[in-house]
C-alpha cells in the first residue's frame, strides 16, 4: 500500500481523506452555529425596546458659582461630572469663605457676599468688589498652606486655606472684626455625601461646598409664575440655580424624572428647599428677610405626603444627581429618557 509522507511519520490515504472529510463537517457545524448565534442576538436585539427621548424643554442659562454665595458666572457651556459644573479652572462651590471657627459663611448672614464677583485669570483666581482692589489668588495653592477641616452644613469637609492676604481681603470688605478666611476644595479630598443628610439622594450622588447637590435646575417659567403673585419682581438669581431651562410649563422640573443634556444625563432627586438667602438682592446686597420667601411659604408648601421630608419649608427648583458626565451648551434640548 502507498504511504504519503508526513511531517511526523507516514499517513494512510484513507486516513487522510477521513480527517479532512471530519474538518469539513466541523467547518460546516461551526458556520451553522455561528450564523445561530448571529440570528439569536439580532432577535434578541430586536426585541429589546430602547428607551424613547422626549423633548420637554431647553436650556437656556448656565450659571456656576466657583465661591460659595458670591455672584455667579453666566456660560454658554460647561462641563459637568460627578461634582457638578466646571468651566476650566473654574469649579461650582469649590471655594468657601469661614470664619475663625472654620465655619461656613454664606449671604444669609454676609449678604453683600453677592456682590463680590469672580473670574480667572493666567492661573488666578480673582476676586472683585466695590471699593476693594482686586484679589488674586493662585488655583495652584502652596502645600506649606494648612489644611482645615471646614464646617458646611452640620457636615465636615477639608478646605486648603488661601493665606493670609485673601483673608485680610474678605474681612477688610465684610468689614466685620472676624477673621473671615477663603479655602479651596482639592481633587485628592474627600467629598460630601447628600444621602448623609437627605435620603432620597443615592449613594453615588457627590457634593463639595453646595447646600445639598451639585446640580440643582430650575425654569423660567416657574420664577415668571412667582413673580404674578408678588408686587416686587424677582430675577432668576435670587435663586441661583446653575441649570436653567425654557419651553415648558411652570414647575415642569419637578417632574423629570430622568433626562438627558447634551452628552451629560441626569437624575431627579427632590425639590430644593428655600430659606431667607432669597430675599438678598442680587443687585444691591441688600436683604429684605420677607419677599419672595413669604409668598413662596403661601403657596409652595409640598405635598402632605412629604411631609417628612420638607416639613413646611417652601419648595422650589429641583436638585439632579449625576448619572452621566458630559458637555452642556445654551441651546441644548432636555430630554425626558422614558423606559419602555
Amino acid at each position: 500500500m502507498d504511504r504519503l509522507a508526513g511531517a511526523g511519520g507516514t499517513v494512510s490515504p484513507r486516513r487522510n481523506m477521513l480527517a479532512l472529510a471530519a474538518g469539513l463537517g466541523l467547518a460546516a457545524g461551526l458556520g451553522l452555529g455561528a450564523l445561530g448565534v448571529r440570528r439569536l442576538w439580532q432577535t434578541f436585539r430586536a426585541s429589546r425596546v430602547e428607551p424613547q427621548l422626549v423633548k420637554v424643554a431647553e436650556v437656556s442659562r448656565l450659571f456656576i458659582y466657583p465661591v460659595k454665595s458670591c455672584k455667579g458666572i453666566a456660560l454658554t457651556e460647561v462641563e459637568i461630572d460627578e461634582l457638578g459644573l466646571k468651566k476650566g479652572p473654574l469649579k461650582d462651590r469649590q471655594w468657601l469663605i469661614v470664619d475663625e471657627k472654620w465655619h461656613m459663611i454664606t449671604g444669609r448672614v454676609e449678604p453683600t457676599l453677592v456682590l463680590v464677583t469672580i473670574s480667572d485669570e493666567d492661573g488666578y483666581l480673582c476676586l472683585n468688589a466695590p471699593d476693594m482692589e482686586e484679589l488674586r489668588v493662585p488655583f495652584k495653592l502652596p502645600k506649606s498652606n494648612p489644611v482645615k477641616m471646614c464646617r458646611v452644613w452640620g457636615c465636615d469637609i477639608e478646605g486648603r486655606d488661601c493665606g493670609d492676604e485673601a483673608a485680610r481681603w474678605i474681612s477688610t470688605y465684610l468689614k466685620h472684626r472676624k477673621a473671615f478666611r477663603l479655602v479651596c476644595y482639592e481633587p485628592s479630598m474627600k467629598p460630601r455625601y447628600p444621602k448623609e443628610k437627605e435620603p432620597l439622594f443615592r449613594d453615588k450622588d457627590k457634593t463639595v461646598y453646595n447646600d445639598l447637590s451639585s446640580c440643582m435646575m430650575m425654569s423660567e417659567a416657574t420664577v415668571e409664575d412667582l413673580n404674578t403673585k408678588l408686587e416686587r419682581k424677582v430675577k432668576m438669581e435670587n435663586f441661583r440655580p446653575v441649570l436653567v431651562v425654557k419651553d415648558c410649563k411652570p414647575y415642569a422640573e419637578d417632574t423629570w424624572k430622568s433626562i438627558q443634556i447634551g452628552t451629560a444625563k441626569l437624575y431627579r432627586t427632590m425639590s430644593c428647599t428655600r430659606c431667607i438667602f432669597t430675599t438678598v438682592d442680587p443687585d444691591t446686597g441688600i436683604i429684605d428677610r420677607k419677599e419672595p420667601l413669604e409668598t413662596l411659604k403661601r403657596y409652595r408648601q409640598c405635598d402632605p405626603s412629604e411631609k417628612h421630608i420638607y416639613k413646611s419649608v417652601p419648595i422650589f427648583g429641583s436638585h439632579y444627581g449625576i448619572d452621566k458626565p458630559g458637555v452642556i451648551r445654551v441651546g441644548d434640548p432636555v430630554y425626558m429618557i422614558v423606559e419602555q
